[in-house]
Parts: C-alpha cells; structure tokens; sequence
C-alpha cells in the first residue's frame, strides 16, 4: 500500500529535524548521543561510554581508570568505518570532546521540544481514504493501514495491531538484529586480531629461525676453514722438509764440483810443466789427489718420486654428499636452551669429522 504524507503547518522543519536526528545517533547504542561525546581520529563520533564499552570489549585486560596499575594503552576500531583507533594510558579518557555536536544536540533538543516541531505534526496519511491517517498495523498483508481500510477496504478480513504495538515490537527485534550483528563483527575482528597476531608469529619465528640457521652454516663454514688451514699447514711442512733436504744435497755436489774443478785445473797445469823434474816432483802428490777424488762418494739423490705430493690430495665427495643431506628437522628444536644444545652437537659431529679426515682409512691424507 501506498501512503502520502499530510502536509502540516512547519512540516519541512520537521522533516529537516529528522535528518539532523539520524546524524546525531549514536552507532553502538542506536541513541542520541549522550555528553560527553567524543570524535575519533577518524572524525566518528561516539557517546563516551559507548567508547569506553567497545574499548573495553576489544581489550579485556586494560585496567580501568582508578586501578593501581599503570596501563600502557590500547586500541580498537571504529565501528563505522573499522578505523584502528590507537590510545594512550588514559584510555577513551585521552579522547578530545566534541563540544560542536554536543551543542547541536541541546539545541535539537530544545526545538523538538516545541509544539510546532513534534514529530506529532507529521502523520502518513492512507492513499484510499486521504483523511484518514494510517494508526494499524495488517499482520495478514504486513503492512501500516488506516482504520476504514479495516472497515470497509482491502483489509476488512485481514488481522491488524495498533501500530505502536508492532511499531515496538520490530524497533526492538531490528535493536536486538543490529546488536547480534555488531557481536559478531566484533568475534570476526577478534578474529581477524588472532590471525594477523599469528602472522605476526609466523614472522618472529621464522626470523629466529634463520638466524639460528646461519650460525649453525657459520659454524660449519668455521669448522672447515679450520681443518683446511691445519691441512695446509701440513702440506707446507713436507715442502719445507724435501726442499731443504734436496737443497742440502744441492750444495754439496757443488762443493764437491768446485773442488773437483779446482783439482782438474792444476792436474792440467802440471802436465804443461816442460821440465820432467819439476813434474815428478808434483805429480805423485796430484796423482794422489786425484784418485782420492774420484772415489769421493756423495750422498745420495732423491729416491725416485721424491718430488710428488700425490700423497696430500684429500678426498671430499662423500662429506659434500653428507652435506647436501642437511635438512630440516621439525619438532627437533625448542627453546633457546635446546638450540644451544644442538649447536653443540654440531660442533662435536664437526670435531668426529676432523678424526674422520684424520684417519688413515677414513677422508683423510692418503
């Protein structure tokens, strides 16, 4: 059914006074704002308590104002535009007042109080019977209707209401819909705040994790450079003991090449002595000399091979294939005292590894 509005005296005041009244409704508790009121970041107001309800909702372990303990604060969002809105210590106490609509509401208030501006003024007027005001409600059609639609209209065999009745009764049922509706926007957020707190987890836990990772690669990267260093070492020593030996015997052929030299030098200049006596005088002693010399036995040369190092070469493909096994293990680390723990092991399967390289059987100097 259609209706039409009676034009009264003032009517588009009062139709103007409506819409100043929706603006001036509170979100939470579907009432005009009672003072204070308070506006959000997000320029949304709402009444103080109803503030402090939903700051209450979203952090139940905030102290309240009077309590011993010291808070540090929290936050909740907007209901109307899920805004977070962030506190201080003082709470929905540290919000600014809103002293503008809290004017606009005294004045409302004073002007819905005159005659000429009660909603009273403006009545929905039956489109069948234009004098006749629409004051029942059709349970059967569910729609408003006048009394002589009831009477001799199209609603005659129809069940009706007083239209404050009904008028109540859905006021409350949509009341009690909206606040359902606000509880379960506030389980889903509180839902939404778990998951983005588990997020948030994941992220501290995966950090924690990578650095224990890298120290544990670090630690083996150390433990490595060790072994390589202590190889090298070794490798160097051997050089230094066969070059010095080989260098030893080096000077001594040529000692005995100089001296050897020298002792042909003079054999071949006493052979060019033209006088005989002379000679023989010299030559018993060179041809003593000479004979000594060249049964002169030298230490001997490097074996063959001497020179090869093949005995060094290390072999690392099995420990690159253990490496390369390295994986995750779930479960096997907890608390920071177990990761310290499981460092250590590391460190003790490194030194294993170390008499592993070590061993004549083993990866280690063959």
């Amino acid at each position: 059914m259609n209706f039409t509005v009676g034009f009264k005296p003032l009517l588009g005041d009062a139709h103007n006074m409506d819409n100043l009244e929706k603006q001036l409704i509170c979100p939470i508790c579907l009432e005009m704002f009672s003072k204070p009121v308070v506006i959000l970041p997000c320029q949304h107001n709402l009444c103080r308590k109803c503030a402090n309800d939903v700051f209450q909702a979203s952090n139940p372990l905030w102290q309240s104002r009077g309590s011993t303990t010291v808070s540090s604060g929290g936050r909740f969002r907007c209901p109307s535009c899920r805004h977070e809105v962030v506190l201080d210590r003082h709470g929905v106490y540290g919000l600014q007042r809103n002293l503008l609509v809290e004017n606009i509401i005294d004045i409302y208030k004073q002007e819905s109080s005159r005659p000429l501006h009660s909603k009273a003024e403006q009545h929905l007027m039956c489109e069948e019977h234009e004098d006749e005001k629409i004051n029942i409600y059709c349970l059967s059609c569910e729609v408003p209707t006048c009394s002589l639609c009831k009477v001799f209209g199209a609603h005659k065999d129809c069940e009706v209401a007083p239209l404050p009745t009904i008028y109540k009764r859905q006021k409350s049922e949509l009341s009690d819909g909206i606040a359902m509706l606000v509880a379960g926007n506030d389980r889903v957020q509180a839902v939404i705040t778990q998951m983005e707190e588990v997020c948030q987890t994941i992220e501290d836990n995966s950090r924690r994790q990578k650095q224990l990772l890298n120290q544990r690669f670090e630690t083996l990267c150390a433990v490595l450079e060790e072994r390589k260093g202590e190889l090298l070492q070794a490798l160097a020593r051997e050089q230094e003991e066969k070059l010095q030996r080989v260098r030893g015997l080096i000077r001594q052929y040529g000692d005995h090449l100089e001296v050897s030299s020298k002792l042909v030098e003079s054999a071949i200049q006493s052979m060019e002595e033209p006088q005989m006596a002379l000679y023989l005088q010299q030559a018993k002693e060179l041809i003593n000399k000479v004979g000594a010399m060249s049964k002169v036995e030298l230490a001997g040369r490097p074996e063959p091979g001497y020179e090869s190092m093949e005995q060094f070469s290390v072999s690392v493909e099995h420990v690159a294939e253990m490496l390369r096994t390295i994986d995750f293990q779930p479960g096997a680390a907890g608390d920071e005292e177990d990761d310290e723990v499981a460092l250590d092991g590391d460190e003790s399967n490194a030194g294993l590894e170390e008499e592993r390289l070590d061993g004549p059987e083993g990866t280690g100097l063959h």
